[in-house]
């Protein structure tokens, strides 16, 4: 049996995920895109597994998520939950793909199948078009039990031979039947089967609705809007100018059931509720603000947003995230929460490339201590959600910082000592010359899958 997973470091609404490891680790690479969420992961070998676990999990966490209707149901007979509990769906797009998968590999006429009900299967082969194949449904009397399972669907391969194909959704039915020479395809919960749970499992937890109502404070700057307003030829023009960013600026606040004030300059303070401004980012990802501002005007934004306990803390905070996004290089935003963590990079004109919901405020004091500013932090974790790179010559982390190459060598000795970054590789140049060491910025690097 395998224990908790490691639970996570910063203020935020505690998941329980219990599955096999390929769903666990799936639903770890999405849950990035969910920087409210502190997960933890809790896998099993044997479904039997699954009552255990989950009563360990259940007064640790706020919400619990199970890989499966079969662990789910093994769950539910056995505890009686005091918190929501959801599991992934077999019926999303899971099951499209499982039955575009099966097409694509070999041409059958008879399907049977296990956990799935027959009137959704029948409903999806519909929509697909498919009317040939024959459907036969598991209702034996042990409807959890993985060996009968395995002989429901061995029995009709021996009636039906090459033409049948199991369709399962245990993962260890569908290997054990693989290790038979059984043909099968195993259903499994697809990125946005995974999403669309998610985001109802946030809906459901007393934090998640306690902060829907929470103020969220954000400053707004204008990039180099000189430039702009250098190119109008009078005045009246540039007051004109001003007054259609305002309006542009106002009506997005507007979208946002917000308040917009000008603060004089080039600088905007908008309020807004949390809840809100969740769902208008799209999960905290990208701010659309920003792509009219670029179409419209040719002009890019900088935005801090803050999280606090009070007006004055998401004040603090929102300064603090502004300040980052003008050290990044400006045309970004970053949130700062109550626990001085950082969400973001957020991109401005499009979902990101690479997504690093979450700086935790550990790393930032960790990264602080050995030389590496905040200013220096927000510089690289743009670069990389903009690029969707994590290794670096030391050339190019010199010029990303603004610093020479001694200062880069130097920080990098520090930011190895304490495992920040590690040498992966060398690159070759074309000309003659010693070849350069590459690094990868472990700190931004996709350590979730590395915990499990």
């Amino acid at each position: 049996m395998t224990g908790l997973g490691k639970k996570g470091t910063h203020d935020g609404i505690r998941i329980g995920v219990i599955g096999s490891d390929v769903l666990v680790k799936k639903v770890g690479k999405v849950l990035k895109g969910f920087p409210s969420f502190d997960p933890v992961f809790s896998v099993y070998r044997q479904e039997s597994e699954v009552p255990v676990l989950a009563k360990e999990l259940m007064n640790e966490v706020e919400v619990m998520l199970f890989g499966g209707p079969l662990p789910y149901r093994q769950a539910k007979e056995r505890i009686k939950f005091t918190i929501p509990v959801l599991h992934l769906p077999m019926t999303g797009t899971g099951l499209y793909r499982a039955l575009f998968r099966l097409r694509q590999e070999k041409p059958v006429t008879r399907l049977t199948v296990d956990t799935l009900s027959e009137q959704s299967l029948e409903s999806t082969l519909g929509e697909l078009g498919e009317s040939g194949l024959m459907i036969e449904c598991y209702n034996g009397p042990d409807p959890y039990g993985k060996e009968a399972l395995i002989r429901y669907h061995r029995d009709a391969y021996g009636r039906y031979g090459d033409d049948h194909c199991a369709l399962t959704c245990v993962k260890s039915v569908a290997e054990e039947l693989t290790r038979q020479n059984i043909p099968n395809e195993w259903v499994v919960p697809t990125e946005q089967d995974i999403i669309i749970t998610l985001e109802r499992a946030l809906l459901s937890t007393e934090t998640r609705r306690s902060k829907e109502a929470q103020i969220v404070l954000g400053f707004m700057t204008l990039d180099d809007s000189g430039r702009l307003f250098e190119r109008t030829e009078t005045e009246h023009e540039v007051q004109k100018l001003k007054l259609d960013i305002h309006r542009m600026l106002l009506g997005y606040v507007e979208t946002l059931d917000g308040h917009l004030t000008h603060l004089g300059g080039d600088e905007y303070m908008f309020m807004t509720t949390r809840g809100i401004f969740e769902r208008e980012t799209g999960g905290y990802k990208y701010i659309p603000l920003a792509r009219d501002a670029e179409k419209s005007f040719g002009l890019t934004l900088s935005m801090g947003i803050g999280f606090g306990r009070s007006a004055g803390e998401a004040g603090t905070h929102a300064r603090m995230a502004l300040r980052q996004a003008k050290e990044a290089g400006g045309n970004i935003s970053f949130i700062v929460r109550e626990d001085r963590s950082v969400i973001g990079p957020l991109e401005m004109s499009q979902p990101l490339e690479v997504n690093l919901s979450l700086i935790d405020s550990q790393l930032i004091k960790k990264a602080e201590n050995t030389g590496m500013s905040l200013a220096y932090l927000s510089k690289l974790a743009a670069q990389v959600a903009r690029k969707g790179r994590t290794d670096y010559t030391a050339q190019e982390l010199a010029a990303i910082l603004g610093v020479t190459i001694r200062s880069v060598h130097r920080f990098l000795l520090q930011w190895m000592d304490t495992g920040l970054v590690s040498i992966v590789g060398e690159q070759r140049s074309q000309s003659k010359g010693r070849p350069k060491q590459v690094y990868r910025l472990l700190f931004i690097d996709d350590q979730e899958e590395n915990e499990q």
